[in-house]
Order: C-alpha cells, then structure tokens, then sequence
C-alpha cells in the first residue's frame, strides 16, 4: 500500500497508508546584501523552510472522513486507521483532531513511530516545537533509521539555531538514503550559512536532482553562485526558479539582485517591484525596490 506524504516545509512529512499526497521541497528565502554598484557579498539565508502543513480542505471533507470513521468503526483496534484518519485531518488544517486520532493510534501500538513522527508534524504546525521534538526522538528510539523524523527534527534545530545538530540530522538521514530532496537542500542551507558555498552549490544540485519541479533549490543554489560571483549561473538559477513558480517574491528579489549588480537598475527596479506586489512584507524586495527607484 502506498505511504501517505503530507508535508511541512523542509522537512517532516504525515506519513501512512492512505492516498498519496504531494511534497513540496519548502519555501526558501535568500535575502543578501548588495555591497557596492555591481559587486555582491555577504549573502545569508534566512530561510523559512519549515514543515507547514499545505492545507487542503477537501481531505476534511464529510464524505472522506466519513469513509475513514467507517474502517475505524469496523476495526477500532488497529492504529493504521487512526493514522490514517489523523493524516486526512492533517490535511485539512484541522489539528486537534488529527493530534487526538495520532495519539490513539499511539495508545493502540506504543511502537507505532510513524504517528509519532505525524504528531510532530502537527505539533510543528500548531507553534510547539518542544513537543514535536519530543515526539521526533521517541519516533527515532524505537526507528533509528526513520529518515523523515530526522529531516522533520533537524528543521527543529535548524529553527532554533542548533546548526550542528541539525547538519547531522540532514546527513543522516541522507546516510540512510533518502529520497527526499528537502534533506539535501536543507543541508545546503547550513553549508551556505556557514560560507562553504562549493558545498551548498552540491546539495542543492542533488536536491534538483530529486525535486526537479520544485523552484526552492534552485534559489538556494543561485544564492551560492552569487556569493562566489558568478552572476551568469546564479541568474539561470533565478530565472528557472520563476518558470517553475513566478509567485515566489525571494525568486524575483534574487533576480533583481543580479541585475542590479550588472548595472541594469531599470530591470533591477521593474524585478523588485513585482516581488513587493508579491509579499508587501518581504523586506529585501522593499529595500532594493527603494534603492533602485527612479531607474525604470
């Protein structure tokens, strides 16, 4: 039976079998800092690759968990139901109910580590990091090899600064093989965090290798290649990045960022003005749209 995926940003996934969900890699935002007219330096990322749950309303719906009550009602003894159930509550931004069916499913089998790592997830959500480590690690005592639990924790350490512990988190869980390209990507955040730019630049290409659709990697990836210069790569980087999604105000931003480093504030201006149409709030978008005003 196929697992059931549904994701937080960067990191944790509901899992259990019930029908499949799509697995975004997460959201990245690359602000950095425009040193100069035409040289770039200092880039950061202040990325808020979080496991957030992509509501969908219709997992909630009456007929689908009135179907899944009814394999509950007909086997109240078997977690998988609970989980599954918990999964689609999930789903549907509905979190009190998943975290009670999560934690019957819990009760039912004390070794169930895949609801543990799906009551994370929900935690995660709900703004109780504590919790959903907690859960996270239970899930990793009984599974030490649960590669989604370390994704899902590491993005908990990552969060709260904890980038050691994080990086292995991500590494191992990519020891172990795992498909999930948010590993990889997110790992690449550290290195980049930590100036190995060489390093980023790898595990972002193995994070497009594994979700070539996703526009989060190639941000990340074009912020490292404009850290080290190389503006012709970090701007394919950027402009592919939009194809796949041109509503994401850090692909825009990032866009006009090589420009105006090229000199081109006009462009520049008309790229940063779509990004604050974007997200009005997203500041590295306000602050190059102020400093290029004028140029279009």
């Amino acid at each position: 039976m196929a697992a059931t995926t549904a994701v937080l940003k960067d990191g944790s996934r509901i899992s259990g079998p019930a029908p499949a969900v799509s697995r975004p890699v997460g959201k990245a935002l690359l602000p950095f800092a425009l040193i100069g007219l035409a040289a770039l330096a200092g880039c950061s990322t202040t990325s808020t690759t979080n496991d957030m749950i992509t509501v969908d309303r219709a997992q909630g719906s009456e007929e689908n968990i009135s179907s899944l009550s009814s394999v509950i009602q007909s086997n109240p003894q078997d977690p998988q139901g609970y989980n599954n159930r918990g999964t689609a509550y999930g789903r549907a931004g509905d979190f009190r109910r998943a975290l009670d069916d999560f934690s019957r499913a819990i009760q039912i089998n004390p070794q169930f580590y895949q609801a543990y790592a799906n009551r994370a997830l929900v935690y995660r959500n709900m703004g109780k990091p504590v919790d959903a480590a907690n859960d996270y690690n239970r899930a990793l005592q009984i599974n030490p090899n649960y590669d989604v639990a370390y994704i899902g924790r590491g993005n908990i350490y990552r969060q709260a600064g904890r980038l050691n512990e994080a990086f292995n988190d991500f590494s191992r869980a990519i020891e172990l093989g795992t498909t999930d390209g948010r590993a990889w990507h997110n790992r690449g955040l550290i290195n980049q965090a930590r100036g190995d730019h060489g390093k980023a630049i790898d595990d972002f290409a193995k994070a497009i290798s594994l979700s070539p659709n996703s526009a989060e990697p190639y941000n990340g990836r074009g912020v490292s290649y404009l850290a080290m210069n190389d503006l012709d790569n970090a701007f394919a980087d950027f402009n592919h990045a939009i194809e796949l999604n041109d509503k994401l105000a850090e692909s825009w931003t990032n866009q006009a960022l090589v420009y105006e480093a090229r000199g081109d504030r006009a462009r520049a201006y008309r790229s940063f003005s779509h990004a604050v149409r974007l997200d009005p709030q997203y500041k590295p978008a306000q602050d190059g749209s102020a400093r290029t005003r004028g140029n279009a």
